[in-house]
């Protein structure tokens, strides 16, 4: 049995150095899924559900104000998001932009990205700023929004 593991050994050390790595390629899997977030906040400043939305997977969650609410098609987020950019305007709003975004923990199938963002008005002038968590998930071989907490 001895003889076996040596002779096993010898031959792994002859065909040189073998690095196995689970991890994922950090880098690219960042870089896919700021593309995605500036997308969903380019989107929501143009007021284009329809944009806005194509950065979500379904069924998409959102926790905020104690509520959480689901949206279990893309049919269904249209039409909650034509409302809200209705409204909107009525509030001040203008425009959203991000302050910063802090990827927490990247998977090759999840990443979780720590936000805050402005809402300003038509002026440059800011109406409101909020802290968000993101879930963004590879599905279907693109990824999406999947989850989003937030305090406003």
């Amino acid at each position: 049995m001895r003889t076996a593991k040596t002779l096993l050994m010898l031959m792994l050390l002859s065909i040189g150095p073998v690095t196995v790595s689970d991890e994922p390629d950090s880098e690219q899997i960042v870089t896919e899924v700021m593309a995605v977030l500036d997308a969903f906040m380019a989107g929501f400043s143009a007021s284009s559900p329809q944009q806005h939305t194509a950065t979500y997977h379904f069924p998409h969650f959102r926790l905020a104000r104690g509520e959480m609410l689901v949206w279990e098609t893309q049919e269904q987020a249209l039409a909650a998001h034509e409302e809200l950019f209705q409204q909107l305007p009525e509030t001040g709003w203008h425009r959203s932009d991000w302050l910063e975004r802090e990827v927490i923990s990247v998977s090759d199938t999840k990443v979780h990205v720590a936000t805050r963002f402005a809402r300003y008005r038509e002026d440059g002038s800011e109406l409101t700023r909020a802290e968000s968590l993101y879930v963004l998930i590879r599905e279907d071989g693109r990824w999406g929004v999947k989850l989003r907490s937030s305090f406003l």
